[in-house]
């Protein structure tokens, strides 16, 4: 018996993050991912840092203070986040500046459904 393996629930209009590198600097992009890292550095003036995984690899995520808190709980609480923000290159790390950040760990329930043959 051959064990199928379930793709990961791909939401709308996200990029993989192996694929973070092709949009341009200052490109609007989407990237989702399960949350695996949280930073909050006491010298950062309130900015956050998130790192964001998927079955391609990770992103980087910037979370500026005034948009922390208008989605304090999406990015306190949550376990799957989508990120709509700007592709920002330096020191040859690319981030996303989050501009919107919305909680999708509900789709995480879809990986538990067995595949249908």
């Amino acid at each position: 018996m051959t064990k199928t393996v379930k793709l990961w629930p791909r939401p709308p209009s996200c990029i993989r993050a192996s694929d973070i590198g092709d949009p341009t600097e200052g490109a609007r992009v989407a990237v989702a991912g399960m949350v695996i890292l949280r930073q909050r550095p006491g010298t950062a003036k309130g900015v956050i840092f998130l790192t964001l995984e998927d079955e391609t690899g990770v992103v980087n995520i910037v979370v500026w203070s005034q948009i922390f808190e208008r989605f304090r709980r999406a990015v306190i609480s949550g376990r799957l986040l989508r990120i709509t923000g700007r592709v920002q290159r330096a020191d040859g790390v690319t981030h996303v500046i989050a501009e919107q950040v919305e909680d999708i760990s509900y789709m995480l329930d879809s990986l538990l459904e067995p595949d249908s043959e």
